[in-house]
């Protein structure tokens, strides 16, 4: 575990040293959290809620908001993760699962049910019960989700619209406070998922999503915007 938390130190510069790169992009990713983002309740319970607000041309948003570029979004969100860490950290599909691993298994830190979507007219979410894995205490095995949404905004300005993006950690017992402290969590774990968050959101500036590996959604839904979908995908991406 040592020498996993100087890699996270490592990563952590790596992003920063990224974060003052300035790129052109199709779109404008401002970073929203609130300043108390991670919360830990007394029980040990922690939810984190990282937000960032994209601002796009309306025909770009009318293009890729349907339920294709939802799960897109959802594999483009794991894509990074094993990117932006070179490739040490990795996800390793299974039926039903998804696991992200250090290097390879045994090395299981994380490890996911099957996502769950949520499509509605100007909202949608698609959601993954945490399982187990090395970086969750035994107490809180299954007990906790990774979420990401997207909310349309209203208030954008002529030919533009503000879409509110969030990714969200709730319910979840780290295995770092349980077993050192809760600051020993905070100043590590924690500090590096909102490190790694942050640079994901940005990231999405560029409106470049990648292509899920199954396609659940592959055909686009006829109507979205006007419609309600709520699926439970039982098949891995």
């Amino acid at each position: 575990m040592a020498a996993f938390l100087a890699f996270l130190a490592g990563l952590s510069a790596l992003i920063a040293s990224r974060r003052r790169r300035r790129v052109r992009t199709p779109a404008q990713a401002a970073i929203v959290s609130p300043p108390k983002s991670t919360v830990i309740a007394r029980d040990g319970a922690v939810r984190s809620a990282q937000l960032a607000e994209l601002t796009l041309a309306e025909e770009d948003w009318r293009r890729m908001w349907n339920a294709t570029n939802l799960e897109n979004l959802a594999r483009t969100y794991w894509l990074f993760l094993s990117r932006v860490t070179l490739g040490l950290i990795r996800v390793v599909y299974g039926e039903n699962e998804r696991s992200v691993v250090f290097l390879a298994r045994p090395l299981t830190l994380l490890r996911f049910d099957a996502p769950e979507y949520v499509i509605e007219r100007d909202y949608g979410s698609v959601r993954w019960q945490i399982r187990d894995g090395l970086l969750v205490a035994r107490s809180g095995r299954g007990c906790g989700f990774l979420a990401l949404a997207v909310t349309h905004l209203e208030g954008g300005s002529e030919g533009r619209v503000r879409v509110l993006i969030e990714v969200e950690v709730a319910n979840f017992y780290p295995a770092i406070a349980a077993g050192f402290s809760v600051p020993a969590y905070e100043v590590t774990q924690s500090a590096i998922h909102v490190l790694v968050t942050h640079a994901f959101l940005r990231s999405l500036a560029r409106l470049d999503l990648a292509k899920s590996k199954v396609g659940r959604f592959a055909v686009p839904h006829p109507d979205v915007r006007a419609a309600v979908v709520r699926v439970r995908d039982r098949v891995h991406k």
